[in-house]
């Protein structure tokens, strides 16, 4: 992982500019480049050699403010074969699902490559990510959106696998299968599979239907803990002075999250201890 968080700018990085309308434009710094706003040029030998952080000037006068960007900004942004997984999910994934510095992870259904590029981070340089894709269209969209953010090939932790995870899976022992797709109970037998006891399934679905087959495929395997499903919603707020309030917009449903944990091989889940009917006791 050889994409550079800190230091000077320098040619290869790629730079986010930000104007005074919170616009934010990415390029990536050349010898000899201008990047060309409506607002005027910027030389790029303005921010070659320029701490993050710095103010630069188009020729037209406006000043734009440099960083290199986030992970969240760069999968907002990147080009899209498939839609993408939110940042706000993306580090709920990272977050609920324990993916760790060295953990090998699976994950099918990469579409653009936004989540690959969370878990690449995740893992670190010691572990490994699996990715299946289904559509070669969008392997290949993938697969450039992740190269271009980390600065190049990621061989030596990421493997591309353009193919069905059922039939292609080739793995075992691994600490994380993460499924975004339409159906993702279809894999929940080939996930149990490939994990090792005490590893964490965790799938993405944009629907209640969706959600509710996947719980119940997940309950009644006979292999996981019992399924846990939510969402996540995201507020801004407003904060000038005294005038505190509640952005009138939010990211609200994107879609929702079922983690399991898979249990030891031969063990029966105990049976799951329901509230009587009509009553709000705990039992």
């Amino acid at each position: 992982m050889g994409f550079r968080r800190h230091g000077p700018f320098q040619v290869g990085d790629q730079v986010q500019l930000t104007d005074p309308k919170n616009k934010r434009h990415t390029i990536t710094l050349k010898q000899d480049g201008v990047y060309h706003t409506h607002k005027g040029a910027i030389p790029h030998s303005d921010l070659i050699g320029q701490p993050e952080g710095s103010v630069v000037r188009s020729s037209g006068g406006t000043q734009y403010l440099a960083f290199r960007h986030l992970l969240q900004d760069y999968t907002l942004a990147m080009p899209r074969g498939a839609a993408v997984i939110y940042p706000k999910d993306a580090s709920m994934i990272v977050g609920m699902a324990d993916i760790f510095p060295g953990a090998r992870v699976i994950e099918a259904g990469v579409g653009s490559g936004a989540l690959t590029c969370f878990l690449l981070r995740a893992v670190g340089p010691e572990g490994h990510v699996t990715s299946y894709e289904r559509r070669e269209e969008f392997a290949d969209v993938a697969r450039k959106n992740v190269e271009k953010f980390y600065g190049g090939p990621m061989d030596d932790n990421w493997r591309l696998v353009v193919g069905d995870l059922v039939a292609s899976i080739d793995e075992a022992d691994v600490d994380r299968v993460i499924l975004d797709m339409l159906a993702p109970w279809e894999c929940v037998d080939a996930a149990a599979k490939a994990l090792t006891p005490g590893g964490v399934i965790c799938c993405y679905v944009a629907t209640t239907t969706q959600m509710s087959k996947t719980v119940e495929v997940i309950r009644d395997h006979g292999c996981f803990t019992e399924p846990h499903a939510w969402e996540t919603l995201v507020r801004d707020w407003h904060v000038e002075g005294l005038a505190v309030r509640p952005d009138h917009r939010m990211i609200g449903h994107t879609g929702f999250l079922v983690t399991a944990r898979r249990m030891a091989d031969g063990v029966t889940p105990p049976p799951r201890r329901r509230r009587p009917k009509g009553t709000t006791e705990e039992l």
